[in-house]
């Protein structure tokens, strides 16, 4: 299951890591519209509290990605080295840091949250309302955790399909569970807000089982004792190594998000309500392109392990050339059908005009969004995280920071000067990583020609 990363053809081993983690990615998504879709059904204040909830929520996800990160790049390189038992310490290693983590989060995250969300302007019912939904996603932070890790041994070891299983019953699950919370009945009360959150913890568990059966049924991961888990700190510095570069990445977007959020939130909770839909929509767009980022870490992963960079040059390029036609789909997608997609979430008139004024913008950004992904994953899988972290730092906080008050307060431009900002940084990152990562793999190749 292993071998054949570093000598089967390139095309056929992206589209065959690539579609199953992309039908994943596409169910996972379509989660998140239903959840979003039912907090429309409740209020436009609890479909804005679930937007405001994002950007915390997203450092469940960059805890999550930095874990996860580390262990498929560090795993698969061993693979490729052929050293199992090196991959295996790294394995048990891997959910050992998981469990630390997700213990973290849980508790600063519930201590935290509240001051982030005053923060960021939520005041009477509409905090009460976030912190319904935050409270009860922080206390399932070691699910999350846990399954983002098993995923990553998995893709190390090139299956996708399991998550992919996971996440499609995941979705139907979820649509059971999220009116029965919500609404209540069968014995449960009306949960509101707070129950959709319950039921995304539930599935995340039922998850969590499920992803340990398929690493015991695979033979991804061997028999082991309790003692295998207990930390070992020089496995544990290179994860974090590995990781912690991914997990400020991811982060940044947080912290790109709460700046947008917050530029946003000066227009009204009816401008926060139509970003967080139109996000939905966007997600819903570059779904295919997901599934891209995990067959490309996992081959750069192994194939930099096997020192064969011409086969990491490929991946890029093959990767590249589907990614665009893939997003090119989505842009013309998101221009013909915006107010539908909008419409499709809530009935308030100015909530959709908002949004269609957004996805007209954002339906250009979506190509240099596949620059961006699988670029950053080639520069993970090579071990060299610190690149993505940089980008991240200019796409998600020094350049909105800037740009955004320039175009809404001096030139006075209101939403769309936020987002034409965002085209405009996305874009410029996204050529400055093309560039980059050319030179690396020159440079590579280079280095690994006889003298």
């Amino acid at each position: 299951m292993t071998s054949d990363l570093t000598s089967a053809p390139i095309p056929q081993l992206v589209r065959r890591l690539a579609i199953p983690a992309g039908t994943g990615f596409f169910f996972n998504t379509m989660f998140n519209v239903v959840d979003t879709w039912y907090g429309g059904q409740l209020s436009t204040s609890a479909l804005a509290a679930m937007s405001l909830s994002f950007p915390v929520f997203f450092l469940i996800l960059a805890v999550g990605s930095g874990v996860s990160t580390g262990a498929t790049t560090l795993i698969g390189n061993a693979l490729g080295r052929k050293n199992l038992n090196e991959a295996n310490i790294y394995l048990f290693q891997s959910l050992s840091f998981a469990l630390f983590h997700a213990l973290f989060l849980t508790v600063a995250g519930i201590m935290l949250a509240p001051k982030i969300f005053i923060l960021m302007g939520a005041r009477g019912e509409y905090l009460d309302q976030a912190l319904s939904y935050m409270n009860v996603i922080f206390s399932g932070s070691i699910f999350f955790l846990l399954n983002y890790v098993m995923n990553a041994i998995l893709n190390s070891h090139g299956n996708t399909k399991a998550f992919r299983n996971f996440l499609i019953g995941g979705f139907f699950l979820n649509l059971i569970l999220d009116p029965w919370f919500m609404y209540g009945g069968a014995g449960l009360p009306k949960l509101g807000l707070a129950g959709i959150a319950l039921a995304t913890v539930f599935v995340q568990c039922i998850g969590t089982f499920y992803m340990f059966s398929q690493l015991s049924k695979t033979g991804s991961m061997p028999s082991f004792r309790l003692t295998d888990l207990k930390p070992r700190w020089i496995y544990y510095r290179e994860l974090f190594k590995q990781g912690f570069p991914s997990t400020m990445n991811m982060m940044t977007i947080s912290l790109g998000i709460f700046i947008i959020t917050w530029f946003v939130g000066r227009f009204g909770e009816q401008a926060v309500a139509a970003y967080g839909i139109g996000t939905r929509v966007e997600q819903i767009a570059l779904l295919p392109v997901m599934g891209l980022n995990i067959s490309t870490l996992a081959l750069t992963a192994q194939n930099f392990g096997a020192e064969k960079i011409c086969r990491i040059r490929e991946t890029v390029r093959v990767s590249l050339r589907y990614g665009f036609i893939l997003a090119t789909s989505g842009t013309v997608g998101a221009l013909l059908y915006s107010r539908e997609l909008m419409g499709a979430f809530t009935q308030d008139s100015s909530v959709i005009d908002i949004g269609v004024g957004f996805l007209t913008v954002e339906a250009y950004v979506l190509p240099a969004y596949v620059l961006l992904y699988i670029c950053v994953s080639a520069m993970q899988g090579i071990k060299m995280p610190i690149f993505g972290l940089a980008i991240g730092l200019y796409r998600q906080i020094a350049g909105p920071a800037f740009v955004f008050h320039i175009f809404t307060s001096v030139l006075g431009l209101g939403l769309f000067g936020i987002w034409w900002g965002i085209f405009g940084i996305t874009w410029s990152a996204a050529l400055v990583v093309v560039i980059y990562v050319s030179r690396i793999l020159a440079k590579l190749e280079k280095d690994q020609e006889p003298t």
